[in-house]
């Protein structure tokens, strides 16, 4: 540096003076608003994306394809259960659409077994919706807490412990149930462990000529988000793409929990919804039924919001998304999550929009 380029430095140096608290203040006062004009323009960005989602015509989409389900608790295989309640049950399934039942059977124990003393009433229940509901699957769902870094729960990177699962699947099996419906929560995108418990499960039930299902977490509604929601949350909210794909080539049914997004309206919640099924569609191979959860609960939190998160709206972004993406498919159904939380009026909502108008709903 030259002497007159050193000298005009220290000249301009000694003029500067820092700039005063209120001008600081002031210049943070702007940012901040900048900063909250721009997340609030991306809110609206992706709130005026969902809406438009949701836009469409659900006619289109035509009805139901005759591969729906409904998530039944506990109660119907521990003898809770009596024949005015399988008479309702079966006046709301009979002709709807539903050919599958999922029936809480588990849980499982930590280490994969499974206590026959869970499920007492489970062969004349299954005996019962024969008769009644001929062609109605009543399929065993078993789910667990799966472990993270060493807590407790399932271990599924553990060989010996899979193949307990496996023998808990055979077991229900020899029950007498009609198929295998996994919910093994929460299941990180891109575990394999999950991968090769569900090729061992599958080739078990392949062998024995009855479907494997699970229930599976939602897709990333932006690229890679699973990887920065994983941060801050120990129960991950959604999987890649990629790796519901996976999932879904190793099962014979895939049923997407939908629901408990946080929307705070019904036009986003049914965007979502929208949003979710053209996901999965894409996602998911045309051998493989895929089943869209609906929000039959009505307590709310700040995940779930049951005046937003209604059956109406859910069964209205499922259509929409499956009217514009693949309105031909045939392995595509809806399901109503839980009995016993589930109104006249979630049901009704289920025939008015999607199953038949027959019945009582």
């Amino acid at each position: 540096m030259s002497h007159r380029l050193a000298t005009r430095v220290r000249q301009r140096f000694r003029q500067w003076t820092p700039p005063s608290r209120r001008r600081v203040l002031r210049l943070l006062r702007h940012a901040t608003i900048a900063a909250t004009v721009l997340a609030v323009l991306a809110v609206a960005a992706a709130a005026t994306a969902l809406r438009a989602q949701y836009a469409g015509n659900p006619a289109a989409a035509g009805r139901t394809r005759g591969h729906d389900a409904v998530w039944l608790g506990h109660a119907w295989v521990d003898g809770r259960r009596g024949p005015a309640d399988l008479a309702l049950l079966r006046s709301r399934v009979r002709d709807s659409g539903i050919s599958d039942l999922y029936v809480h059977t588990g849980p499982l124990a930590d280490d994969g077994t499974l206590d026959p003393k869970l499920y007492p009433a489970a062969a004349a229940f299954i005996a019962d919706v024969h008769r009644e509901l001929p062609g109605v699957r009543v399929q065993a769902w078993l789910g667990d807490v799966v472990a993270h870094s060493g807590g407790p729960g399932l271990h599924l990177d553990d060989a010996a412990l899979r193949s307990r699962v496996r023998d808990s699947c055979a077991q229900v099996l020899d029950a007498g149930f009609d198929g295998v419906h996994l919910d093994l929560e929460p299941v990180p995108s891109g575990d394999p462990g999950f991968l090769t418990l569900l090729d061992a499960v599958h080739q078990l039930t392949e062998e024995r000529g009855v479907p494997l299902s699970a229930a599976v977490p939602q897709i990333d509604p932006l690229p890679h988000l699973h990887t920065v929601a994983h941060l801050p949350f120990s129960h991950p909210k959604w999987w890649a793409q990629a790796y519901f794909g996976q999932v879904a080539r190793r099962v014979d049914q895939i049923a997407v929990m939908a629901y408990d997004t946080a929307m705070p309206t019904t036009s986003l919640f049914g965007g979502y919804v929208a949003q979710q099924t053209g996901l999965a569609l894409s996602a998911t191979p045309p051998s493989t039924e895929l089943v869209i959860g609906l929000p039959g609960y009505h307590t709310g939190d700040m995940g779930h919001h049951a005046y937003a998160e209604t059956v109406d709206a859910a069964v209205r972004g499922a259509r929409v998304a499956l009217a514009r993406h693949d309105r031909h498919r045939r392995m595509f159904g809806l399901s109503l999550y839980v009995d016993f939380h589930a109104t006249a009026g979630d049901w009704a909502a289920y025939r008015r929009g999607w199953g038949t108008e027959g019945g009582t709903p």
